[in-house]
């Protein structure tokens, strides 16, 4: 009987163990919940996937592991990792729904306009700064508080990146901003401008030129003066009326009067816009006249036709 226990127990102990599953770690490391398990790490399934390594790092954030650690965890669970690469830590990074700078900046231009009435462009101190969010939590950014100082433009707000999250504090500018007609496209020098070659666009108030034309009734239909770029605020002294008569055209001088209509061929020696008045040649007499403007090609003289032509 005791032989028979002694040759049972031998069986025992010189049984071999059960074989461990080769595993491979996989290429990204990102996790999306709260824990780190061995199912984020490897690629596996059932049981032993939902093993908890760690506790997750905070939304868009990374946290590391040692290696031993890792594979002695694996182990317990008949997982076999080789570690082939060589690697002393694992890196994990937890995912998140970024919440970036251009998206707070727009939270804030529309929380001054309905505080303020008015459109503002805010800078933010740190242009790099990102708020994170968990993957699965519900409800966007939310500003719980906010301050605003007209005089100097600073400013300060609490966000808070999704409901129920501690806010976080963002400072900056914010400057007003004016709505200014601009070219959409390049003009050259004498080229008239067109209801088409005007688009609207807002910019800071404190980088609008006192001398800018803000009236696009003041440009449309005008004749650029120079070559004029694109997207840039006009002056007054961009533009002017568009050039209807030039220096050495010929036009139709007319005078009429109490029943009498008088026209004469005449030189012009001025560049001259609708409405202007400018000196005149008359071919026939070799008389200067002047006379205004009133359409291509077309002057009308107002002074007595006997003293003038």
């Amino acid at each position: 009987m005791i032989r028979a226990s002694l040759l049972a127990l031998a069986c025992l102990t010189t049984a071999p163990a059960l074989a461990s599953e080769p595993v491979f770690l996989r290429e990204t490391l990102v996790v999306e919940g709260p824990q780190i398990t061995l199912g984020d790490l490897f690629e596996v399934g059932g049981p032993q996937a939902a093993t908890v390594l760690a506790r997750s790092p905070a939304p868009g954030a990374r946290t590391a592991l040692d290696v031993n650690y890792v594979r002695q965890i694996a182990a317990d669970h008949e997982l076999d990792w080789a570690n082939a690469s060589g690697l002393l830590r694992l890196t994990i990074t937890r995912a998140s729904r970024v919440v970036d700078a251009r998206e707070l900046t727009g939270m804030l231009e529309g929380e001054l306009f309905a505080r303020e009435g008015g459109q503002h462009e805010v800078q933010l101190a740190n242009t790099n700064l990102a708020l994170h969010a968990p993957i699965d939590t519900i409800g966007g950014p939310q500003i719980s508080a906010l301050n605003y100082d007209p005089r100097t433009g600073m400013l300060s707000a609490d966000i808070a990146p999704f409901d129920g999250a501690a806010s976080v504090r963002v400072t900056g500018r914010a400057y007003q901003t004016i709505d200014i007609p601009v070219l959409v496209q390049p003009v050259a020098a004498g080229e008239v401008i067109g209801d088409d070659d005007i688009r609207w666009v807002s910019l800071r108030s404190d980088r609008v030129r006192p001398d800018s034309v803000l009236d696009p009734g003041a440009i449309i239909g005008h004749q650029a003066r120079r070559a004029l770029r694109a997207g840039e605020p006009l002056r007054g002294y961009d533009v002017q009326e568009a050039i209807l008569v030039n220096r050495g055209d010929l036009v139709t001088l007319m005078f009429e009067a109490r029943g009498i209509q008088l026209s004469v061929r005449a030189r012009a020696m001025e560049n001259a816009a609708d409405g202007e008045l400018i000196r005149f040649v008359n071919l026939q007499s070799n008389r200067t006249v002047e006379a205004m403007v009133d359409g291509p090609g077309r002057a009308r003289v107002f002074a007595s036709p006997a003293a003038s032509f």
